[in-house]
């Protein structure tokens, strides 16, 4: 008897571990349906700045500086590249859920936490508080006036929801993949002005001005607002950046975006050809997990938007279309390109679904959209 119960006791363990290897499996399958195989994080100077060594004189690099950060933050902290690899697969699973199964994930796209439920897509408005903090020396114009930072606000929801002005210009090969109303609005919550006795914000990886001890502004709660640091230039380089943002899943205590005060905003210091509020859309536009529109590299580097042309570098002045590079014509009117503000004028649908994907159940930005 004790034999037949030991046979059955064990018979019984067989088949929950066989369920439960069948579960995992399972979950596998469901992970491996997401394609994360061209994936990447972290730049070389040599492959993500062929465009600025094409188009950049050394001695005058203005840019924008976002990848550079990101491999400084990636090199600190040695659990970002696997928070980014999960908040990719989240946005991949959502995009692979909406095209209902096809290309990688056949239906069955897994949340972005592992679970294998489908993540729930925020449908409605995103509102995002934004804070200015400004900082500036006794006297300057560094110190912008309230007009030209709401001018920027007013640009900000006029990308993020298809109603600039330039739009009109797109070229007909793009019109089909523009991007309409994202759906995406920026709200003006406070300005925090601080007297400094600095010059300039020298780029490091400590990030000054955005800690009150070493003599920046602390952030406000990055969870729930957008943090815009405006400060006198900043030089990098033996040139100077025009700005830069932290990616989603970064620290919380930087998280947001520093901008130069002579390429924010328009009227007031906001230099021509950056005078119209387009770079801090571009910005902006990396909070929300925007990789530059030719993928910082070669060809075959992507930036994880399928209805962007490839391209291998980045576009300056006013380029006229057809610019062509990679056998395809680059779309050098979108935002993520390095094109003069006058030429920027479009996101597109695969780059809006990139964007509401952190609005989601468990996306990196969900915060936002909570009670």
């Amino acid at each position: 008897m004790k034999k037949l119960l030991f046979g059955l006791t064990a018979l019984g363990l067989l088949f929950l571990g066989c369920e439960e290897d069948t579960q995992n499996r399972d979950q596998e399958l469901i992970q491996d349906t997401i394609d994360m195989s061209d994936f990447y994080v972290y730049t070389s100077p040599e492959e993500n700045n062929v465009a600025a060594k094409q188009t950049n004189e050394k001695s005058n690099f203005k840019s924008c500086f976002s990848m550079q950060n990101l491999n400084h933050q990636l090199a600190k902290n040695s659990g970002l590249e696997k928070k980014m690899f999960d908040i990719e697969h989240h946005t991949r699973a959502l995009i692979t859920a909406k095209k209902g199964g096809n290309g990688n994930g056949g239906g069955r796209p897994g949340g972005g936490n592992g679970g294998g439920e489908d993540p729930i897509v925020f449908e409605g408005t995103v509102t995002i508080p934004v804070v200015v903090h400004v900082l500036h020396r006794a006297g300057t114009n560094e110190n912008i006036s309230s007009t030209q930072i709401n001018n920027q606000i007013k640009v900000l929801n006029d990308a993020f929801n298809g109603t600039d002005a330039d739009s009109n210009n797109i070229p007909n090969e793009f019109v089909g993949v523009k991007a309409g109303n994202i759906n995406i609005q920026f709200v003006l919550n406070d300005i925090t002005r601080k007297e400094t006795n600095k010059t300039s914000w020298p780029y490091s990886s400590a990030e000054e001005m955005k800690h009150s001890e070493l003599g920046g502004v602390d952030a406000w709660d990055t969870s729930k607002y957008l943090n815009i640091w405006v400060v006198s230039q900043i030089p990098y380089g033996g040139g100077r950046i025009l700005g830069y943002a932290q990616f989603p899943g970064g620290n919380s205590e930087t998280d947001g975006v520093v901008m130069d005060y002579n390429d924010f905003g328009t009227g007031g210091t906001a230099t021509y050809p950056n005078n119209l509020g387009k770079v801090t859309v571009h910005e902006v536009g990396h909070w929300l997990n925007l990789r530059h529109i030719w993928g910082d590299g070669r060809c075959k580097q992507d930036d994880f938007v399928s209805d962007t042309p490839n391209s291998d570098r980045a576009n300056r002045g006013c380029p006229l279309y057809p610019t062509v590079h990679c056998r395809s014509n680059d779309m050098t009117m979108n935002y993520m390109d390095y094109t003069d503000d006058r030429c920027l004028f479009m996101f597109t649908q695969g780059q809006t679904d990139r964007m509401r994907a952190l609005f989601a159940s468990g996306g990196a930005r969900e915060s936002f959209v909570l009670p």
